[in-house]
Protein backbone atom coordinates (compact mmCIF):
# COMPACT_ATOMS: atom_id res chain seq x y z
CA UNK A 1 0.00 0.00 0.00
CA UNK A 2 1.02 3.87 -0.69
CA UNK A 3 -0.34 6.49 1.21
CA UNK A 4 -0.42 9.81 -0.36
CA UNK A 5 -0.83 13.09 1.60
CA UNK A 6 -1.47 16.50 -0.44
CA UNK A 7 -0.78 20.10 2.04
CA UNK A 8 -0.73 23.79 0.61
CA UNK A 9 -4.15 24.28 -0.44
CA UNK A 10 -6.12 27.24 0.17
CA UNK A 11 -7.69 30.71 -1.05
CA UNK A 12 -5.81 32.87 -3.66
CA UNK A 13 -6.43 35.83 -5.89
CA UNK A 14 -6.51 35.46 -9.66
CA UNK A 15 -2.99 35.95 -11.11
CA UNK A 16 -1.45 34.13 -7.37
CA UNK A 17 0.64 31.61 -7.03
CA UNK A 18 0.43 28.54 -4.69
CA UNK A 19 2.75 25.50 -4.15
CA UNK A 20 1.52 22.36 -3.55
CA UNK A 21 3.41 18.95 -1.74
CA UNK A 22 2.64 16.00 -1.89
CA UNK A 23 4.51 13.51 0.32
CA UNK A 24 4.08 9.36 -0.27
CA UNK A 25 4.91 7.02 2.30
CA UNK A 26 4.72 3.03 2.49
CA UNK A 27 5.69 0.20 -0.43
CA UNK A 28 7.06 2.21 -3.36
CA UNK A 29 8.85 0.04 -4.94
CA UNK A 30 6.61 -0.92 -7.76
CA UNK A 31 5.82 3.15 -7.98
CA UNK A 32 7.34 4.31 -11.29
CA UNK A 33 5.51 8.00 -11.28
CA UNK A 34 3.74 10.40 -8.95
CA UNK A 35 1.86 13.17 -10.24
CA UNK A 36 -1.02 15.90 -9.61
CA UNK A 37 -4.79 15.45 -10.56
CA UNK A 38 -7.82 17.89 -9.91
CA UNK A 39 -11.54 17.73 -10.17
CA UNK A 40 -13.33 21.01 -10.73
CA UNK A 41 -16.97 20.87 -9.05
CA UNK A 42 -18.98 19.07 -11.60
CA UNK A 43 -16.34 18.42 -13.71
CA UNK A 44 -14.33 14.80 -14.00
CA UNK A 45 -11.06 14.34 -12.44
CA UNK A 46 -8.34 15.73 -14.91
CA UNK A 47 -4.48 15.34 -14.72
CA UNK A 48 -2.65 18.49 -14.30
CA UNK A 49 1.46 17.24 -14.23
CA UNK A 50 2.99 13.86 -13.64
CA UNK A 51 7.04 12.85 -12.83
CA UNK A 52 8.50 9.61 -13.74
CA UNK A 53 11.40 7.72 -11.66
CA UNK A 54 13.30 8.92 -14.13
CA UNK A 55 12.65 12.53 -13.61
CA UNK A 56 10.25 12.57 -17.17
CA UNK A 57 7.41 15.63 -16.49
CA UNK A 58 4.09 15.45 -18.41
CA UNK A 59 1.56 18.61 -18.36
CA UNK A 60 -1.69 19.29 -19.70
CA UNK A 61 -1.85 21.63 -22.36
CA UNK A 62 -3.58 24.09 -20.54
CA UNK A 63 -1.59 24.05 -17.51
CA UNK A 64 2.11 23.67 -18.99
CA UNK A 65 3.05 27.12 -19.34
CA UNK A 66 2.43 28.02 -15.67
CA UNK A 67 2.52 24.84 -13.65
CA UNK A 68 5.60 23.40 -12.64
CA UNK A 69 6.09 19.45 -11.43
CA UNK A 70 9.09 19.06 -9.37
CA UNK A 71 10.77 16.80 -6.47
CA UNK A 72 10.80 17.80 -3.36
CA UNK A 73 14.40 17.57 -1.06
CA UNK A 74 12.47 14.93 1.10
CA UNK A 75 12.03 11.48 -0.82
CA UNK A 76 9.19 10.28 -2.27
CA UNK A 77 7.98 14.15 -2.29
CA UNK A 78 6.85 16.01 -5.16
CA UNK A 79 5.80 19.56 -5.66
CA UNK A 80 3.47 21.84 -7.64
CA UNK A 81 3.97 25.49 -8.48
CA UNK A 82 1.37 26.88 -9.60
CA UNK A 83 1.52 30.35 -10.85
CA UNK A 84 -0.77 32.85 -12.65
CA UNK A 85 -3.82 31.23 -11.50
CA UNK A 86 -7.40 31.36 -12.94
CA UNK A 87 -10.65 31.37 -11.58
CA UNK A 88 -10.80 27.85 -13.46
CA UNK A 89 -7.88 26.30 -11.77
CA UNK A 90 -10.38 26.15 -8.33
CA UNK A 91 -10.51 22.32 -7.92
CA UNK A 92 -9.97 19.63 -5.40
CA UNK A 93 -6.57 18.55 -6.06
CA UNK A 94 -5.33 14.83 -6.07
CA UNK A 95 -1.84 13.38 -5.37
CA UNK A 96 -1.59 10.31 -7.28
CA UNK A 97 1.09 7.38 -7.32
CA UNK A 98 1.22 4.45 -10.13
CA UNK A 99 2.48 1.39 -10.34
CA UNK A 100 4.07 -1.02 -12.78
CA UNK A 101 1.15 -3.28 -12.18
CA UNK A 102 -1.50 -0.91 -13.50
CA UNK A 103 -2.47 0.41 -9.79
CA UNK A 104 -3.68 3.98 -8.84
CA UNK A 105 -3.54 5.32 -5.47
CA UNK A 106 -4.63 8.71 -4.10
CA UNK A 107 -4.26 11.47 -1.61
CA UNK A 108 -7.33 12.63 -0.15
CA UNK A 109 -7.14 15.71 -2.04
CA UNK A 110 -6.51 19.79 -0.98
CA UNK A 111 -8.75 22.38 -1.96
CA UNK A 112 -7.59 25.54 -4.20
CA UNK A 113 -9.76 28.36 -4.67
CA UNK A 114 -8.84 31.38 -7.17
CA UNK A 115 -11.37 34.61 -5.88
CA UNK A 116 -11.21 37.82 -6.03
Amino acid sequence: QVQLVESGGGLVQPGGSLRLSCAASGNMVAIYSLGWYRQAPEKQREVVATITNLGTTNYADSMKDRFTISRGNVRNTIILQMNSLKFEDTAVYYCNAADLHGRNYWGKGTLVTVSS
